[in-house]
């Protein structure tokens, strides 16, 4: 049976984005907890949102490079299941907080992709983004897919640059543990299309059961 490739949509802003993102499907959500993102989310705005998702949709709260005392109280006060960094972190850091972790690396003149691996055994999944290391990412812009060893592809989650008409593509090529988009299915910073999200789910499909 073929792998099911799993779908990650990042930079969620409104309550309507969300609910038809787990409609279609889509696996985990991202929110923004990074001010200088143009997808940055208040806490209160995380709070409704994440109340109103139904079970077996994992939240995210993506960081850069944050105080220990901000991630702790996003935690304290929103329902969070799983935590990103997008920075300079160390795994040190990101274990700190009792809670599994996804370690974004942006590999943007990055020789030895595998070397950046190392350091971050214990998170949960590494992903590689097309932005330089400890930058925040959400570009749009791909990288070259095929840099990546193929020892690792099973367990990463792909970013970078992806949309509908060329995740199928990615996941062809790639074969990553899941997908992760934001510009790619948005009409403006933060502001998820209903048709974009769709094309992309029906393509995941598609390439999954070819």
């Amino acid at each position: 049976m073929p792998q099911r490739t799993r779908v990650k949509i990042c930079g969620i802003t409104r309550l309507e984005d969300a609910i038809e993102a787990a409609r279609l499907g889509v696996d985990a959500l991202g929110f923004v907890f990074y001010a200088k993102s143009p997808r940055h989310i208040e806490i209160e705005q995380a709070q409704e949102i994440i109340r109103a998702l139904p079970g077996f949709v994992t939240a995210v709260a993506l960081f850069l490079n944050p105080d220990e005392s901000w991630v702790k109280q996003v935690l304290a006060e929103v329902n969070i299941d799983l935590l990103q960094f997008h920075g300079t972190e160390s795994a040190e850091f990101c274990e700190s907080f009792g809670r599994p972790y996804i370690k974004a690396l942006g590999i943007k003149g990055e020789a030895d992709i595998a070397a950046l691996f190392g350091p971050y055994a214990s998170a949960r999944s590494i992903l590689l983004d097309s932005h330089a290391l400890g930058e925040s990412g959400g570009t749009g812009e791909r990288f070259d897919w095929s840099a990546i060893p193929e020892t690792l592809r099973s367990r990463i989650i792909l970013a970078g640059g992806l949309t509908p008409d060329n995740v199928a593509e990615a996941i062809q090529q790639v074969r990553p543990y899941a997908v992760d988009l934001s510009s790619g299915v948005e009409s403006a910073p933060g502001l998820k299309d209903k048709i974009l999200m769709t094309r992309l789910m029906s393509e995941v499909k598609r390439v999954d059961c070819a």
